[in-house]
């Protein structure tokens, strides 16, 4: 990224009042940038561990997949997921407030005594599931953010806070010789008119 400046008091202005922005930024953006960085680890050992107790369910109850053919599927279905937005780090993130299940009726009578259990299990599995996939989106989006907030810090840090204060150097250097050449043209003009005086 290149600065565009000229060599003038108002460009150095513009480039130091850049310059105070970015470095008072700098700290605020790590902050978010650490604390995304927790929020994302967090949300995968969370998104791990539903994974395994999802899978633990399902090993728990397949002894029993000859049961399972008997059983309606159309007996539990989710009704609403419940769902609020939380902003992490300023980032939006969705929150899962809870699943409104609807259960089909059935004959206690008809039906085998394990049929209540079993929409127990199948309601547990669909809540594991649903939480597993609001944490694995939690995840990519701080995740996305926080890729977003790093390459930010690295803009700042390695490129434009060192290009502006380079550019001011430059700039003030450029003044400086300026200066020192006007001060130096001024001695000579005054020089010669001292000599002319002595001369006349």
């Amino acid at each position: 990224m290149t600065i565009r400046y000229q060599f003038n008091k108002t460009s150095l202005q513009q480039l130091e009042k850049q310059l105070k922005v970015r470095v008072r930024a700098l700290p605020t953006i790590k902050n978010k940038e650490s604390a995304l960085r927790v929020e994302v680890k967090k949300a995968k050992t969370e998104v791990k561990r539903l994974e395994t107790l999802l899978e633990e369910r399902i090993t728990r109850y397949e002894n029993m997949v000859a049961l399972w053919g008997e059983f309606d599927t159309k007996l539990v279905k989710v009704d609403d997921v419940k769902m609020t937005v939380k902003k992490i780090a300023g980032v939006r993130t969705p929150i899962l407030d809870g699943v409104d299940f609807q259960i089909g009726s059935f004959s206690l009578f008809s039906k085998p005594a394990w049929y209540p259990d079993g929409i127990e299990l199948v309601k547990e599995l669909a809540q594991v599931g649903i939480e597993r996939e609001f944490f694995s989106q939690k995840m990519m989006l701080l995740e996305h953010a926080r890729k977003k907030t790093t390459q930010k810090v690295n803009l700042f840090e390695k490129v434009q806070i060192p290009g502006y204060e380079d550019a001011i150097r430059k700039i003030k250097r450029f003044m400086e010789d300026e200066e020192n050449l006007s001060k130096s043209a001024q001695k000579i003009v005054k020089e010669r008119q001292q000599n002319k005086e002595a001369e006349v």
